[in-house]
């Protein structure tokens, strides 16, 4: 997009409505928002350095947000070394050079993005904006990843190379595709029967390269432009962007200790035409509470008399700690209103893991047509290994030992948060999962955090800070950390916590 027609002396001239987005309706704290999009701006070149903004008063009325909201969006970029603040001369743009030098940490859409004029336009994209980050921090807190260190990639290998040094046959190449597909299926189908009880057959069941992919396909099929599609507030910010690409328009419902409101998504209903409620039932996303049983029949109920489609999301299944685990709702779906996507293999390398859709047969060979766009060729090396993983029951071995360490991790991360944090949060243990919800006692801003984290060595991404008039809250996954890590994270947690709060 070209930015000549910006002036820098008549910053007012300066068409902020146009990518400066703001939604009050989300969960998002306004002021958040206009960081966000002001960040957002200058790293794509929209307001190059030396850029003179307006006055707070004239562009809050352009902005139409409370000068107040405003100026403290403002403070937070001049933290973050985003804008400068001169007296009695104005608000500019950072350099480039002076952004690198006060920069901690980059996203990856910064790394990745192009200045460069090319001779053809395209459609550009701000939902999918990549807000993830990366940090060369000695200790990192994540959103709840696995890891990685404990995958036991010897066993893979040998299992592996076995396979490729038996790959002689006398079949075609397409016939060894399709026979090795089928087993995979076949064992796969019975595997989710057993651990999750949904009742399918291979004619039920989609594999594909990742659960983002699986909900891609999903919403590809399901909706169009303009659909009203209900997600929980706060929800999960992959998920969202995915549907919002769609067409989809979003509609939040709140989330309590029971999951989510369904007296407030029957009103939803009643005032509206829903084509689909998107939902992590079991580990909701990112507050780790689980939907209520009395609340997944009235889910189910209500998906029956509206005709409106529940898209399940079970992306965690793998790490659950009791020995009861909540069963989705896919397997408590008489009505084939369930479209029930999944994760499997996630402690396992990258590339080994998979993603899976489990709905009616017909939306499943609807589904199959688009999959052979996006995904034509079949890992027969891979899917042999997975199967034989799963016949002998190599999958369940691993799967009880990585639950006993993880289990472990979470009991020592609770304890120390209790130590070290005490009077200053309050959360609940979840029964599964990799990451706890936290939620902060003080009201305090949590960029300032992030920032006095980064300075000390402790990296908060952006996605896991949570914060809005009423709640302040973090996701901290603890699965990647050992026990030393996890001292060494939390102390620094609590030191600039500290330090925050004793200057403000």
């Amino acid at each position: 997009m070209c930015t000549s027609f910006i002036k820098m002396d008549s910053p007012v001239q300066i068409p902020f409505k146009s990518f400066i987005q703001l939604k009050p309706e989300e969960a998002t704290a306004l002021y958040l928002q206009i960081v966000f999009e002001f960040i957002k701006a200058i790293q794509i070149g929209l307001l190059p350095e030396g850029t003179k903004l307006p006055g707070t008063r004239i562009l809050c009325k352009l902005l139409a947000v409370n000068r107040n909201t405003l100026i403290k969006a403002f403070q937070d970029l001049e933290l973050q070394g985003w804008i400068e603040i001169l007296p009695n001369k104005g608000t500019f743009i950072l350099s480039e050079k002076q952004l690198k030098n006060k920069a901690e940490f980059t996203s990856i859409a910064s790394q990745n993005s192009s200045k460069a004029i090319i001779g053809f336009t395209f459609k550009h994209s701000t939902i999918l904006e990549n807000p993830k980050e990366t940090s060369d921090l000695p200790y990192q807190f994540n959103d709840g990843l696995p890891d990685l260190r404990l995958v036991q990639t010897d066993v893979l290998a040998r299992l592996y190379v076995s396979k490729l040094k038996r790959q002689k046959s006398t079949k075609t190449w397409e016939q060894i595709q399709a026979d090795s597909h089928l087993n995979f299926k076949t064992q796969f189908s019975n595997f989710l029967n057993l651990t999750r009880g949904i009742r399918i057959s291979i004619s039920n069941l989609l594999t594909t390269s990742s659960h983002e992919i699986s909900l891609y396909l999903v919403t590809k099929l399901l909706i169009s432009p303009g659909d009203k599609v209900v997600v929980a507030s706060p929800g999960y910010y992959i998920s969202n962007m995915t549907l919002s690409d769609s067409g989809a328009q979003i509609i939040t419902i709140p989330v309590d200790k029971d999951g989510i409101n369904t007296e407030h998504l029957k009103q939803i209903c009643e005032e509206h035409q829903i084509r689909i409620l998107y939902l992590t039932s079991n580990y909701h996303y990112p507050t780790t509470t689980s939907l209520s049983a009395k609340r997944r029949m009235e889910v189910l109920e209500l998906a029956n008399r509206y005709g409106f489609v529940i898209i399940e999301d079970d992306y965690d299944f793998d790490f659950h700690y009791d020995n009861n685990p909540v069963l989705p709702l896919a397997a408590l779906d008489s009505n084939e209103r369930v479209v029930y996507i999944g994760s499997f293999g996630r402690s396992l390398p990258a590339g080994f893991g998979y993603g899976f859709i489990a709905a009616p047969s017909a939306f499943i060979k609807e589904l199959e047509k688009h999959q052979n766009i996006l995904e034509p060729g079949i890992d027969v090396i891979k899917e042999q290994v997975l199967t034989e993983w799963i016949r002998e029951g190599e999958v369940h071995r691993l799967s009880k030992k990585n639950k006993k360490i993880y289990k472990e991790r979470r009991d020592y991360f609770v304890l120390l948060l209790k130590e070290k944090l005490r009077g200053k949060i309050k959360f609940k243990v979840p029964l599964r999962g990799l990451a706890i919800w936290v939620e902060w006692l003080d009201n305090f801003n949590l960029i300032k955090l992030q920032k006095q984290c980064a300075s000390n060595g402790l990296f908060l991404p952006k996605t896991i800070l949570y914060q809005t008039r009423d709640l302040t809250a973090t996701r901290l996954g603890f699965g990647h950390l050992d026990e030393t890590e996890m001292e060494n994270a939390i102390e620094i947690l609590r030191q600039s916590l500290d330090a925050i709060i004793a200057i403000r």
